[in-house]
């Protein structure tokens, strides 16, 4: 994550994911939704 936007940075914390390989399973809603969409390049969703 050194070359992403320090948004997308705190995007990723807000999910709650802090280090590389992390999983969080997290409610369908469109928060969650908006901030995954904004930081696709840097997630793997699984469904």
């Amino acid at each position: 994550m050194n070359s992403c936007k320090w948004q997308h940075r705190l995007s990723v914390k807000a999910l709650g994911l802090n280090k590389l390989n992390d999983v969080r399973e997290l409610k369908d809603s469109p928060q969650v939704r908006g901030l995954v969409n904004k930081i696709n390049y840097l997630v793997r969703i699984e469904s």
